[in-house]
């Protein structure tokens, strides 16, 4: 359900991820996709990539507005000390003025900061303007529910957490939509796994596309953002051409039924998944 309450309506519903790209790779990446056509691009403090990122929006022929930037708060600067002032290191890193979207990385705060405390922050980095949209990540649904009684509805954009067939998190995506809350779905691909699935790759030769195409798709289908990274032009190509692919209601259907709780991004840090 889309509406014109939903903060995260404008989010453009694939983007590029760079988590585990560095430097150069990072860059070429980045530049590669913008020459490709996407135009959101996912980052974050921990991945130690925004320089590179920021360099490959600045060298890039396509104009800052039409790129839309996340990047996210790491668990050490979720405190009224340290919050504003990452944000604008950031922003000097990706050689930004603001971005389209920050969000707390982890409900995880290192020093045991309150929820209250950082999304607090949160919003008032939004109000100075060094942000357009905000939201969270990795939140559970108890957690979604506390955020939304602190910052009300209609203001936290998304929620960007782990989905892809063998992980449909379908539980904590209806809380999000409950709330009207875009869900973003990182690591479409289960870092490839997904990719060898013989009921993808059924689905793939019955529409003369690839695997990725067909993830890519499903995603969509569920009216989820997603983000898969690549360092290769080919594949890149290819996610973005996974638009255009429409899947039928049954290809839905079997791709949902592979869901079986495989979860990839499990630091010790990880809040109690649902």
């Amino acid at each position: 359900m889309t509406n014109a309450n939903q903060s995260g309506s404008n989010i453009p519903a694939l983007g590029v991820g760079t988590f585990r790209l560095k430097d150069d790779e990072a860059y070429n990446s980045v530049s590669m996709a913008l020459e490709v056509g996407f135009r959101h691009i996912d980052t974050a403090q921990i991945y130690g990539n925004e320089e590179a990122v920021g360099r490959a929006i600045k060298d890039s022929a396509v104009a800052r507005e039409e790129i839309f930037v996340t990047t996210k708060v790491w668990n050490d600067k979720l405190n009224k000390a340290k919050f504003v002032n990452s944000v604008k290191e950031s922003l000097t890193k990706l050689q930004l003025s603001y971005v389209d979207l920050l969000l707390i990385h982890w409900p995880s705060p290192e020093n045991g900061e309150s929820m209250e405390e950082y999304l607090g922050e949160l919003l008032r980095v939004k109000q100075m303007g060094l942000t357009k949209e905000i939201g969270i990540s990795n939140f559970t649904i108890a957690q979604i529910e506390q955020a939304v009684s602190i910052l009300g509805n209609g203001v936290i954009a998304t929620n960007q957490i782990e989905v892809h067939p063998y992980l449909t998190n379908e539980k904590v995506r209806a809380v999000c939509n409950t709330h009207g809350i875009k869900v973003t779905g990182y690591m479409p691909f289960a870092v490839g796994k997904v990719l060898k699935d013989d009921t993808i790759l059924n689905i793939a030769d019955k529409h003369g596309v690839s695997a990725a195409e067909v993830v890519v798709a499903w995603e969509l289908a569920h009216d989820l953002v997603t983000i898969p990274s690549s360092t290769k032009r080919k594949n890149l190509e290819t996610n973005f051409t996974a638009q255009q692919l429409r899947l039928d209601a049954d290809d839905i259907a079997k791709i949902d039924a592979l869901d079986r709780g495989d979860r990839q991004a499990a630091p010790d840090f990880s809040p109690a998944w649902d």
